[in-house]
């Protein structure tokens, strides 16, 4: 399935860890291109799994998987990375942010490195990466190296390198888990935000359901899995 009206199709995806039993075996999930969908279950259910199928980080069955029109388990692990790097953002639980970094090279890494990615950039790189923060209010923090910052201003750090070059599809993975209630709201407002300007696809996974509505729709991952936990 190529349809450009969907960003995620995976269809009878089946996966086990080499010598281990099923951790995935969904009969068909579809994310349609701009959507925001919340994806939950509890721990253990494939949530970082299932992601690091649809971002090319593991290699699945051939046929089973396409993102992006893309046949993900056709394609080599550089075409994966290529793929990854050119056209899908990721916000790490754990933010994966670069120490040794200030706030403005972080922001900045992903279309440094990934042509396509810089061409989806209006004007030169250094405006660009002031605008993404501003959008998540951090333009101030630009010259800070990321270990000086709060939790909540390296979540924002993650968001706006995620989301610099307009990627199609950004994937966050529990990435409000170490806020409070008032922050991890703010948090979604601007994450939100960024997106729709950006035009992309949020594929946004928790375990914290109160955030569900928050969303275009939300999947549980248990449901769809549920031939394995059978």
């Amino acid at each position: 399935m190529t349809n450009s009206s969907y960003c995620i199709h995976a269809d009878g995806l089946r996966f086990a860890y080499s010598g281990g039993p099923p951790v995935l075996d969904i009969e068909e999930l579809v994310v349609a291109s701009g959507e925001r969908v919340f994806l939950y279950g509890p721990s253990g259910s494939g949530k970082t799994t299932l992601l690091g199928l649809v971002a090319g980080v593991l290699s699945p069955p051939p046929g089973t998987l396409h993102v992006l029109g893309h046949d993900v388990g056709a394609l080599s692990s550089s075409a994966r990375d290529r793929l990854r790097a050119a056209h899908i953002g990721y916000v790490f639980q754990m933010f994966n942010l670069i120490p040794y970094l200030d706030v403005r090279d972080n922001i900045a890494l992903p279309v440094r490195i990934t042509t396509e990615r810089r061409r989806r950039v209006d004007g030169p790189v250094d405006q660009a990466v002031v605008a993404a923060a501003a959008q998540l209010g951090i333009e101030e923090l630009l010259d800070e190296k990321v270990t000086r910052l709060s939790v909540g201003q390296q979540q924002r750090v993650a968001a706006a390198r995620a989301l610099l070059g307009a990627p199609e599809l950004i994937i966050a993975d529990e990435p409000t888990s170490a806020l409070d209630t008032d922050r991890r709201h703010a948090f979604l407002e601007l994450l939100f935000k960024s997106v729709e300007e950006a035009g992309s696809t949020l594929l946004f996974v928790s375990h914290d359901l109160t955030l569900a509505d928050l969303f275009d729709r939300s999947v549980s991952l248990a449901e769809l899995n549920d031939r394995v936990s059978a």
